[in-house]
């Protein structure tokens, strides 16, 4: 790998300890998924609370899991493929329940599939040193420009407004915890005290992004 101009090769025995590293993951979560999915206690304050329906979902621009456990099958590395999405084919995971039980099994399920994802490119990376070139100032074209790719919780997009130089006229970051958590007080309507917990837990929201 070229990093400042030096090539760089990776060290050795590093493919075989990110395979030991996914099966070691993959027994830690089916583990994890055999103490909570099941669990009466668990599944009673989770399935049927803080549901949300697909036109709520999409009326309030939620995405990610928060989307897809309401039973709309949206994910932008199908539906605008960017990067190695476009040869390597990703199973999106929908649920309809809409509640945070079904968030909850969204998220489990897309971890398995972000093993297998792992997986197909160890299988597929090429031998010998990789070789990439970052440059020092990045010149977005003139004009509007909007970017996004799918993060765990959601789109992550980047909107520039530029006259061509390396500094934008405008930049504003699309953070999917910051729009995800606008819908929080429908979710919290009509429910108890204790199941806030719950429900905000189900929108898996970083603070830090929100508070920006």
């Amino acid at each position: 790998m070229r990093v400042g101009g030096v090539l760089h090769d990776f060290p050795k025995g590093w493919l075989a300890e990110c395979s030991a590293f996914l099966d070691q993951f993959e027994k830690n979560m089916v583990e994890l998924s055999g103490l909570i999915t099941g669990n009466e206690i668990f599944e009673a304050r989770t399935q049927g609370v803080g549901y949300i329906d697909q036109q709520q979902a999409i009326a309030y621009g939620l995405t990610g899991p928060m989307l897809r456990a309401s039973g709309v099958k949206w994910d932008l590395r199908i539906n605008r493929p960017y990067g190695a999405y476009r040869e390597v084919p990703v199973n999106v995971v929908v649920r309809q329940e809409g509640d945070c039980f079904a968030r909850y099994k969204v998220r489990l399920d897309e971890i398995s599939e972000s093993i297998r994802l792992c997986r197909i490119a160890i299988d597929r990376l090429p031998g010998g040193p990789i070789c990439t070139r970052t440059p020092i100032a990045l010149r977005p074209p003139r004009g509007e420009t909007y970017f996004a790719v799918e993060s765990s919780k959601g789109e992550l997009g980047v909107y520039f407004i530029s006259d061509g130089s390396e500094y934008p006229w405008r930049a504003k970051l699309r953070g999917p915890s910051f729009v995800n958590l606008q819908i929080l007080p429908e979710l919290l309507r009509g429910h108890k005290m204790s199941d806030v917990i719950a429900i905000l837990g189900s929108t898996d929201i970083v603070l830090g992004e929100v508070d920006r």
